[in-house]
């Protein structure tokens, strides 16, 4: 049996939650809070297994219930379930310790499933919560000479090399103003201060090897 707890400060959507799920085999709604801080006593006191968490509530948000119930050392599964998916609400949600992120829009069935799949340890994120947890993974991935211009990652890789300015120009049939300009620029797109630290860089990121 499953034991769950729905936190909602909307009335009318908490009952209608819990008129479903007590429809449920192998669910046992054993609590409901009307705002964050009487939903962070519920579950320390309870100790439900998975809680439906709402995130915009009165007397404290679900993203600092969360943090306060994770803190605690509690082993409840949280799924924030709301109508917010902006980086806003998104990010701060799962930073706090959120197991799941599901949307209102979500069909009852859905949100069941997503139950089922949190006693398991198994996380659900909303399609388009998904999304932007990728996106920003995608993002954070990329590495900084990805935004380099063709010429300026040949000219790191000369760099690493340890050619000068003048070395650099003759391989590459440019002007040694041009060079100059590339360095530049590339230094300031490495986040790096001198020619030495760019070819630490080139280095430590095996770049000599393309």
């Amino acid at each position: 049996m499953i034991r769950i707890a729905v936190i909602d400060d909307h009335d009318i959507v908490r009952k209608g939650l819990i008129a479903y799920l007590e429809t449920e085999d192998g669910f046992d709604v054993i609590g409901q809070a009307s705002s964050g801080r009487e939903g962070v006593k519920l579950v320390l006191t309870e100790k439900p297994d998975v809680v439906l968490m709402d995130l915009i509530m009165e007397d404290g948000t679900g993203i600092e219930a969360t943090k306060e119930i994770i803190k605690a050392g509690s082993a409840t599964k949280i799924i924030i379930l709301t109508s917010f998916y902006d980086d806003e609400q998104v990010f701060p949600a799962l930073e706090a310790g959120a197991f799941s992120y599901m949307l209102k829009t979500s069909t009852a069935e859905q949100i069941a499933e997503s139950i089922r799949k949190a006693a398991k340890g198994e996380t659900v994120m909303e399609a388009a919560v998904a999304a932007k947890v990728m996106n920003s993974f995608r993002q954070k991935k990329q590495l900084l000479h990805d935004h380099l211009t063709e010429r300026e990652f040949e000219v790191l890789c000369c760099i690493g090399k340890g050619m000068t300015n003048q070395e650099i120009a003759d391989k590459l049939y440019i002007g040694i103003k041009t060079v100059k300009t590339h360095v530049s620029n590339t230094l300031a797109k490495l986040q790096v201060n001198d020619r030495t630290q760019a070819a630490v860089y080139v280095h430590q990121n095996k770049l000599l090897k393309y």
